[in-house]
């Protein structure tokens, strides 16, 4: 008799879920009793801003907004979006056309190669990365060409050396910066030069900015910001990181017509727009970034200033990341990044990602979230520093 039930091909082709794999061993952890410091998966510890949580309760009450919301976004919430990109980025950006609420940057990351790429086309993916640019690729049918980042670049892909042919083949390129999990950045005429790639070759840009406003000196831009790239790129911004709302869901889409149409038409076919009250309560946010915001990016370079100082008084040679809230570390000698993530947490008790669940040029690397207070992370500090390593 045959098994009633066997997975797609495609999702037999993906390698377990980094994130989940890392939970279900903690949760294992816990379960044992032991004091368990998390620096794994980057979700702020901190709750979400108060008038953010004050404008949710109030709108919950009306009941205009518990019938179905519109796919593309309440016109308040995309008119704040707009006023938002016009002041932190001089955009100009029509509300009806090139703005679209997502339920969460990655639910837009997922669906947008669906809107873009054919089978047999390339998919032109960084190495790290996070995991869903090269699934989602996959499950488009795509070909996924690993584009490394490189150290010596600032964790940048080295552009020049991509193949011709490659170019040639190539219809979407996923970005992401400031970068989950090396921490790296991207300034204006490093974007300038991708944008000029994608003219040239006639590929799509997806940047990932869901860490854009996590920044500790000099403001992340915005791809769209390049003359032209409007044309060429779509942005994906997150309130995930911004405002401590991870598991509100939202985030939106910016770009060109043609783009942010074509994902809204794969979006209509998948899901149906964001409740209404947390449209409007992410208008409330995103009307007081200037009030809101600043205080949570402080508590991180807090945090990451403290985390530094102490590894580094250890003798552990970390690089400063200039974005993000995570801190990328490499490896001591003869360690990988799983012989070393299994080793803090079997005998430090302390949870860290693998950089190889990122992609395997990361297997040198792993990742640190400063996502617990500081006297937690300086307690992790101290029980590293009591291996030997």
């Amino acid at each position: 008799m045959a098994d009633p039930f066997v997975k797609s091909q495609r999702l037999q082709n993906l390698p377990p879920y980094l994130f989940a794999e890392i939970d279900k061993k903690k949760r294992a952890a816990i379960a044992a009793g032991r004091d368990i410091i998390n620096l794994g998966v980057g979700d702020p510890d901190r709750p979400t801003p108060r008038p953010i949580i004050e404008s949710l309760q109030k709108n919950v009450e009306n009941p205009a907004f518990h019938q179905y919301a519109l796919d593309q976004g309440s016109p308040e919430l995309r008119r704040s979006i707009a006023d938002f990109c016009k002041s932190r980025y001089g955009l100009d950006l029509d509300p009806e056309t090139e703005i679209l609420p997502l339920i969460g940057s990655k639910e837009g990351l997922a669906h947008f190669p669906l809107a873009v790429l054919n089978p047999g086309e390339i998919s032109l993916v960084p190495d790290p990365c996070y995991p869903v640019y090269r699934s989602a690729s996959q499950f488009a049918g795509a070909d996924v060409y690993t584009m490394p980042l490189e150290p010596s670049l600032g964790f940048r892909p080295d552009l020049d050396a991509i193949p011709a042919d490659v170019y040639t083949l190539a219809r979407l390129m996923f970005l992401n910066f400031p970068n989950n999990p090396t921490g790296g950045t991207a300034d204006l005429p490093y974007f300038e030069k991708v944008v000029g790639l994608a003219r040239t070759h006639g590929f799509t840009i997806a940047q990932d900015a869901a860490y854009n406003e996590m920044y500790f000196d000099k403001p992340a831009p915005s791809i769209l910001q390049v003359p032209g790239a409007k044309d060429v790129a779509v942005e994906f911004h997150s309130l995930s990181k911004t405002f401590n709302m991870t598991g509100w869901r939202v985030g939106f889409a910016i770009g060109g017509e043609p783009m942010i149409s074509a994902l809204k038409q794969v979006k209509a076919n998948c899901d149906s727009g964001i409740f209404t009250a947390v449209q409007f309560a992410a208008k409330t946010a995103l009307d007081g970034y200037d009030e809101l915001t600043p205080p949570i990016r402080a508590l991180y370079k807090e945090r990451r200033d403290a985390f530094l100082a102490a590894m580094r008084k250890l003798g552990w040679e970390v690089p400063t990341p200039e974005a993000t809230f995570y801190v990328w570390i490499p490896c001591p000698k003869g360690y990988s990044s799983t012989d070393l993530c299994a080793r803090l947490l079997d005998e430090a008790s302390v949870v860290t990602t693998p950089g190889l669940g990122f992609g395997r040029t990361a297997d040198g690397y792993i990742r640190v979230a400063l996502t617990v207070e500081t006297p937690r992370l300086l307690e992790a500090v101290d029980r590293i520093g009591k291996l030997s390593l």
